[in-house]
């Protein structure tokens, strides 16, 4: 066909691409007309990082653009790798291929709701199991070997010594309270030797977050249905993957704490563990404090990083 992918020189100008489906869509239908997938009722997600639209409710296209092709590689490798591997399901790809320079996925669409959708409605008792779901899920997903997702980059130190480098001019940027950044440079000081760099690595998805899962309802309870985006996916320290419940979903309550770190195979954790925690949550590629934790009133009731660990896993 005679529109191609435009080519674009950073990420401003993707976004702007991306926001006039018109612009994208045709091209999105004629590479699924391309493999034989149906493309009667095409939907288009406006949220996400790349190009992204169902096609009917069986399949999804996703289509990445050259500056985000390192996503393309990671969620084809973790997608190959977990098939078959979880107790929970995936997406499976069912096509890919490369248009103008941006590789694409097909892949089946998961039933069930989005957790977004569900939980900040949920009861307490509900959000407590769907947290020891989610620690048990990813203790699964990181007794999978690696595969091809042990040659992804980056490299998990290099990643770690990138996210150091920048963690101070990262959150005074985002306008980190000072009493917190007082206290980053010990914390960075600290978290190099306690944060493992040789350790065997283990697959992490990076955003084991509400908007990353799918739910579904069986008499009343709801339970984990789903798990898709794999495109932040690494290898590297297990506790990462601790860290998007713990922001988004476990708000500080002891129970909901206890739930998520037993499902994942923690009795409890000690000083220096909520300290390592701490500084991966800093370090964290995503990290933006003031917009993830979901504890009422933290910054008031914090006076710095080491009463701000505590909050967030007490016990």
């Amino acid at each position: 066909m005679s529109i191609k992918l435009a080519d674009l020189a950073d990420a401003a100008s993707f976004r702007a691409f991306r926001s006039v489906s018109a612009q994208w869509l045709p091209i999105a239908l004629d590479i699924a007309r391309s493999h034989g997938l149906d493309t009667g009722s095409p939907h288009v997600f406006a949220t996400g990082t790349n190009l992204v639209v169902g096609l009917g409710d069986k399949l999804i296209l996703k289509i990445f653009p050259p500056l985000l092709a390192a996503q393309f590689v990671s969620e084809r490798a973790a997608l190959t790798q977990l098939a078959g591997r979880l107790p929970l399901p995936i997406p499976e790809i069912v096509a890919e291929g490369m248009r103008d320079g941006w590789p694409y996925l097909a892949m089946t669409r998961l039933a069930g709701t989005l957790g977004s959708e569900v939980w900040p409605q949920l009861p307490e008792p509900q959000k407590e199991r769907l947290l020891r779901q989610i620690g048990e899920t990813i203790a699964a997903v990181q007794r999978v070997p690696l595969g091809e997702l042990a040659s992804v980059e980056p490299r998990w130190d290099a990643f770690m010594h990138a996210q150091m480098q920048g963690c101070k001019a990262r959150h005074e940027r985002l306008g980190l309270a000072p009493k917190f950044l007082a206290g980053l440079d010990d914390l960075l000081r600290d978290a190099a030797k306690l944060i493992p760099m040789d350790a065997p690595p283990v697959i992490l998805i990076g955003e084991y977050i509400p908007e990353n899962f799918l739910l579904a309802c069986d008499d009343g309870q709801w339970s984990l249905a789903g798990l898709f985006d794999f495109g932040d996916v690494l290898a590297g320290w297990r506790d990462y993957d601790l860290l998007g419940p713990s922001a988004f979903m476990a708000a500080g309550r002891p129970r909901r704490v206890k739930s998520l770190l037993e499902g994942f195979g923690y009795a409890r954790l000690d000083f220096a563990h909520k300290r390592r925690l701490m500084a991966l949550m800093l370090l964290h590629r995503a990290s933006d404090l003031n917009s993830h934790i979901c504890i009422e009133g933290w910054q008031e009731r914090a006076g710095d990083l080491i009463e701000l660990q505590e909050l967030i896993w007490p016990g």
